[in-house]
């Protein structure tokens, strides 16, 4: 039996003697397969690019020319970027005929260029590889090249992803917000094995999703969360006209909110206020009352919702009396949307921080390969590199044809709070300073 496989197999890569002699030393490489093929014909085109370059800039070889600015100076080794690798070639050299220097070759920089390389890093990281795998995942390209190909070890594999990492945390925490005008935004909080990154997701007033920035600290506290904001302030985020601002109800977050935002409207996540609820109640009771609390915010009005879910808390006192103090905890801003006369539609949307979880849940997924996290910048770049990854796949919101009127309501919500607040009392301390990327990070 082995010898039936054994010939078959060599049938399967039996080539033609007239083929055999046009690919000459390629048909090696042609028993790899025809990527490993591809790759020996593209190399040997690279080499005929590279020599044609030289043509053009220093003229035919052989040929005097008193007015050539350049002169051939031989060849020397070179690498170039393919596949996730990088493979050694030989590359020729130019140097100016007045011996000021090198002249730089195009073609060789073009195809010397590590860009392609990280991104291939980048997307397999991502994706679930580890570096230890990374180069099991690389496609064939023929004995030859493997056994020259650089980039591929753990260590190699490991330095391209931070440092394509640092450039996408610094890519988020730069982005000019001055242009951003937001309808609502969006806070909550990552756990990452003993670390907590603090991050902000907006929703354009054209239902656009936008990654704003994060913050890092040992917990979700108000200090994080008001460093976050101020950090977007910074960055030119227009806050001034309102927005809606969605919270999973924790209090350092809402803290955090008043101190740097000031009286804007603000929407407790509904699905985190019903979670809380029935955690306070025995299994038997929980269908009853989740249904009595869906049933209430499905209301469109809002003093009708409102008393329904006032006459439920009132029901829960006697018997289940933390369900019910629960219950009346922020409970009007749980109903924030119907108290602006949000649309069905839109309060889908808004009225919980789906959103940004379904954000937070693709950088669980991308960084759940990490066993130790070593330090809050492995965290800050791991978060963000999860982000943006996350925004290519964004898509408009649902209810986006509502948003205008919804920003028109925070606007006039927001007006209303600031003629009836009472003004701050003068007061000799030092205001903090605005949070800088520079002075935290």
């Amino acid at each position: 039996m082995r010898n039936v496989e054994q010939g078959r197999d060599d049938r399967e890569l039996a080539l033609p003697p007239a083929v055999q002699e046009a690919l000459g030393e390629l048909v090696n490489a042609a028993k790899d397969g025809l990527l490993a093929l591809s790759v020996g014909v593209g190399l040997g085109v690279l080499d005929t690019l590279m020599e044609e370059e030289v043509t053009e800039v220093v003229g035919p070889k052989g040929r005097r020319d008193p007015d050539r600015v350049a002169v051939r100076h031989g060849h020397e080794a070179g690498e170039v970027t393919l596949g996730g690798r990088r493979v050694g070639v030989q590359r020729p050299r130019v140097r100016a005929a007045d011996g000021s220097g090198e002249i730089r070759l195009q073609t060789y920089a073009h195809f010397a260029d590590r860009d392609p390389l990280t991104r291939v890093v980048l997307e397999q990281m991502l994706a679930g590889v580890s570096t230890r795998r990374f180069a099991r995942t690389r496609e064939p390209v023929g004995e030859h090249v493997t056994a020259a190909e650089r980039s591929t070890s753990k260590s190699a594999v490991s330095r391209e992803f931070v440092g394509r990492t640092t450039e996408h945390l610094r890519a988020l925490m730069s982005r000019d917000l001055g242009d951003v005008r937001l309808a609502a935004l969006m806070l909550d909080g990552i756990e990452l094995k003993g670390r907590c990154c603090v991050v902000a997701l907006g929703v354009t007033t054209d239902g656009v999703k936008v990654p704003l920035g994060l913050w890092d600290g040992s917990t979700e506290n108000a200090t994080v969360a008001r460093h976050l904001l101020a950090d977007l302030v910074d960055r030119g985020l227009d806050l001034d006209q309102g927005v809606l601002v969605v919270l999973d109800g924790g209090k350092a977050l809402r803290s955090a909110v008043d101190q740097v935002l000031g009286p804007v409207p603000v929407q407790r996540c509904i699905r985190h206020k019903e979670r809380n609820v029935l955690d306070h109640l025995p299994e038997q009771d929980r269908d009853l009352v989740k249904r009595r609390l869906r049933t209430a915010w499905k209301q469109s009005n809002y003093e009708l919702a409102l008393d329904g879910l006032n006459r439920l808390a009132d029901e829960l006192t006697r018997s289940h009396p933390g369900a019910a103090t629960s219950l009346r905890e922020g409970l009007p801003e749980t109903l924030t949307l119907q108290r602006l006369g949000c649309h069905e539609q839109l309060r889908r949307t808004l009225a919980s921080t789906n959103p940004i979880e379904s954000m937070i849940e693709f950088v669980r997924r991308t960084s759940r390969n990490v066993k130790r996290w070593q330090s809050g910048d492995m965290c800050l770049r791991w978060t963000a590199a999860g982000m943006l990854e996350a925004e290519q796949q964004f898509r408009k919101i649902i209810g986006v044809d509502h948003l205008a009127n919804l920003t028109l309501a925070v606007e006039r919500d927001l007006a209303e709070r600031r003629a009836t607040a009472t003004p701050p009392t003068p007061s000799t301390t030092t205001p903090e300073p605005a949070a800088t990327l520079a002075h935290a990070h």
